[in-house]
């Protein structure tokens, strides 16, 4: 890998990290994952723009590529840290250990944690919105765009090229052989479709409110290209992924996109033996439907579905007098990640006794879900709860539809 030219005097200089890792030790990334940091030379000097933890080599190969440009650490007049988490300030104790003159420059919430996280007190200048630095023929300006998605975050904008360097805003799961948008494959362009939102989803969806804050603040901007510190440069269509975000933000609180998405689980197959009843009343109405079954599908996925649907199928079964654990975990995630104002409905199978439904209803009552009925049953499903669950089915894909209409 080489550094890619942005703009003059800007260049992206990256790594790629594998599947073998769960990101944040949480999320799996089958495709893999991009660490990004930037170096801006001016006439008089230079900044480095967010880091990388040292995962997979990441360290070594991104100093690699600074040195293709001529640049040592030690070269560096400022470290500019948009936001704290690890995979984007890792190396840091390093860096300063090769360098300690360079001036590390992030808001006034990432001080107390550039100190506690890395033991760095000297040289640490916080920066706010409205502040700039100048390295000659090249500026750095600051934005403080809080809570995407940490606290302290904060994004840098170079006005001599437009360009923004926005850390997780913007970012997207998948590992690009191309540094840009413009020169992604069909198949990059497909894999960013999906791992974009998926990278929402788990990362960005539960702070969307200031999602929306941030877009408006940077609205200001005559940003031309969009460079995150995960996925691709967007240099042809920088406001395209601007909007997207805005777009993904917006799920939030509903309507989403006129689709479904079922989640289910069964012990024995008496729960899933009503999924048929339940695809043909959705498919009686035309909805987009999607199908996940939980624990065999990772968390990750399902929300990554949920978040764009308007609608949500729920089945799993009662277990040991609760809610199937499994199940349980996944709402969980939903409600942490504010999967708001959903048509929702339920259906399940107990044995000797109900309780699924006492675990459920608190989750509806939570994310303002609006709850068409449930179909819960003892043993294996009769055709009465067959048809039963095929009408309710298609009503809720009817509100759906008329949901998002408006």
């Amino acid at each position: 890998m080489h550094p890619d030219i942005i703009a003059d005097g800007v260049w992206r200089v990256h790594a790629k990290i594998g599947s073998r890792d769960l990101f944040e030790g949480i999320w799996p990334i089958p495709q893999g994952v991009l660490l990004n940091s930037y170096i801006v030379k001016g006439t008089d000097k230079i900044a480095l723009i967010d880091l990388v933890k040292d995962w997979e080599g990441a360290e070594g190969e991104v100093t690699r590529q600074m040195a293709e440009l001529g640049i040592k650490v030690s070269d560096i007049d400022y470290l500019i840290l948009n936001h704290m988490e690890p995979d984007h300030t890792g190396s840091l104790a390093d860096f300063r250990k090769k360098n300690p003159r360079m001036e590390i420059l992030c808001t006034a919430k990432a001080v107390p944690l550039v100190q506690t996280f890395y033991g760095v007190y000297d040289n640490v200048r916080a920066v706010k919105t409205g502040d700039s630095i100048d390295l000659g023929g090249k500026t750095l300006q600051f934005v403080e765009t809080p809570n995407i998605h940490w606290p302290e975050t904060m994004m840098t904008f170079e006005p001599e090229s437009g360009t923004l360097f926005s850390c997780d805003g913007f970012g997207a799961y998948g590992q690009y052989d191309h540094c840009f948008d413009d020169e992604l494959t069909r198949e990059e362009r497909e894999l960013l479709s999906t791992e974009l939102e998926r990278y929402y989803a788990n990362i960005v969806s539960s702070f969307s409110l200031f999602v929306q804050r941030g877009i408006a603040k940077l609205a200001e901007l005559p940003v031309k290209i969009v460079a995150p510190s995960h996925g691709v440069v967007w240099r042809r269509e920088p406001q395209k992924v601007i909007d997207w975000y805005g777009l993904l933000a917006s799920y939030m609180n509903g309507p989403a996109e006129p689709e479904i998405t079922l989640v289910w689980s069964s012990m024995y197959g008496n729960t899933a033996s009503l999924l048929s009843a339940v695809r043909e009343g959705v498919a009686s109405e035309g909805v987009k439907l999607y199908e996940l079954q939980v624990p065999q599908t990772h968390e990750s996925f399902v929300l990554e579905k949920a978040w764009r649907s308007s609608g949500l199928i729920i089945g799993m079964p009662t277990y040991e007098y609760k809610m199937f654990p499994p199940m349980y975990h996944v709402l969980d995630v939903l409600e942490r990640s504010h999967v708001n104002n959903r048509k929702v409905m339920r259906f399940g199978s107990f044995g000797w006794s109900g309780g699924a439904q006492k675990q459920f209803d608190p989750f509806v009552e939570s994310l303002k879900w609006d709850c068409v009925g449930n179909v819960e049953y003892q043993g294996a499903p009769s055709d009465v709860d067959r048809q039963k669950a095929r009408e309710m089915a298609a009503e809720l894909a009817r509100q759906v539809k008329g949901w998002c209409a408006r």
